[in-house]
């Protein structure tokens, strides 16, 4: 990560070493009111909430005796700037799947454990409010 300039007018360039993202900006603006092009941490911390929940979840069900046909995990995390400071406050995941010998409900149960099991949700669990929504489809 490389930063130039203040927080209000700067930029930054954000590169991983696996080269999947290579030069990817990043700004305030980016944060603050989502422009295009352009990432932010939240975005970036929800996308590996996503992948680590989706493969925590899916092990769930396996050891269940009900493994996925299909996973699909949005993650949203919610940026909030107050008079004490900037913080991420929520992450919202959304996973609907196909689970051939499932119900809802048990569904349901075996999302809240999946989520127990991410390590990226241990590692945010009482500093962010974490909520699953599951549904089958």
């Amino acid at each position: 990560m490389v930063w130039e300039g203040d927080l209000p007018k700067g930029k930054g360039n954000l590169s991983v070493e696996s080269g999947v993202l290579a030069d990817q900006e990043v700004t305030w603006a980016a944060r603050t009111q989502r422009v295009k092009g352009t990432t932010s941490p939240e975005e970036l911390l929800a996308a590996a909430h996503a992948s680590c929940y989706a493969m925590a979840f899916s092990n769930t069900l396996a050891k269940a005796g009900s493994p996925p046909s299909r996973l699909v995990v949005d993650a949203t995390a919610t940026f909030e700037v107050t008079e004490a400071g900037a913080k991420i406050t929520t992450m919202e995941l959304d996973v609907h799947g196909v689970v051939p010998g499932l119900d809802q409900a048990r569904f349901e149960e075996l999302a809240r454990q999946g989520e127990q099991g991410c390590p990226v949700s241990n590692a945010l669990r009482n500093n962010v409010r974490i909520t699953v929504k599951a549904r089958l489809d």
